[in-house]
């Protein structure tokens, strides 16, 4: 509840946070806004997030964009509200569980849900998050790092940098995605000299892109760049205020 001294809330959170009335004009509900977001999810799961807009979520649900605004006042709105839904709930880190353990049990569950909605790295983010999912997420991670000994401002820059480490790796990931039948090492060795590029030659005779059907590359990539970010953080941590 604001008093006349507050800043209006914007709409997404007001929402989001079970602040706001959605639905409210017009004679009679029709929908949800579960509805809409469900909607939402199966266009851009299967069109794309460019595929999104007020207009296509209507069709999917077979009514008028103007039903919609009953809801959702705007598409800006419509995707804050997607942002926070897809995220889900954080992660269950046991207590008792060390630093780093916890760490990396949070990251790879974010890996892994990114990864089911690949769109949603599309979504521009002009603002940091302000739902009550995304909020739980940073809650969990600041609560893995409670017992390291560094101020909570540093708690939030560590929690921070490993969540932009794996949104840029799961878009890095998707956006080199190339065609199948596809040999990277087996054209580059075609076209690169091995006297004026003796380590990338070496580097891409090695088994590193083999193709071997029993490992996740990609997952296996990122287990091994998480790894030695946290390697920095525990030297960070331990040595901090020295």
């Amino acid at each position: 509840m604001t008093t006349s001294g507050d800043t209006a809330l914007p709409k997404a959170v007001e929402l989001m946070w079970g602040l706001g009335q959605s639905g409210a004009r017009g004679p009679r509900r029709g929908l949800t806004l579960d509805q809409i977001l469900d909607a939402a999810v199966e266009v851009a799961d299967a069109e794309g997030f460019a595929a999104l807009s007020m207009g296509r979520v209507a069709k999917q649900l077979g009514f008028t964009a103007m039903s919609l605004y009953r809801y959702v006042d705007s598409k800006n709105t419509l995707i804050d509200l997607l942002m926070d839904r897809m995220v889900g709930q954080p992660p269950v880190i046991a207590p008792g569980t060390s630093w780093r353990a916890g760490l990396e049990q949070w990251a790879l569950a974010e890996f892994d849900r990114i990864g089911r909605h690949p769109w949603w790295m599309d979504i521009p983010m002009y603002r940091p998050p302000m739902g009550p999912n995304n909020m739980a997420w940073l809650e969990t991670a600041l609560g893995v790092l409670a017992g390291a000994a560094v101020p909570m401002p540093v708690k939030l820059q560590l929690v921070m940098n490993v969540s932009m480490f794996v949104v840029s790796k799961r878009r890095f990931l998707r956006d080199l995605e190339v065609d199948e039948g596809d040999d990277y090492a087996t054209v580059m060795a075609r076209v690169l000299d091995p006297q004026r590029f003796p380590s990338v030659s070496a580097a891409l005779a090695t088994a590193a892109f083999d193709d071997d059907d029993d490992i996740d590359w990609e997952r296996a990539d990122f287990e091994f760049g998480l790894a030695r970010l946290l390697d920095g953080y525990e030297v960070y941590i331990a040595g901090f205020g020295d």
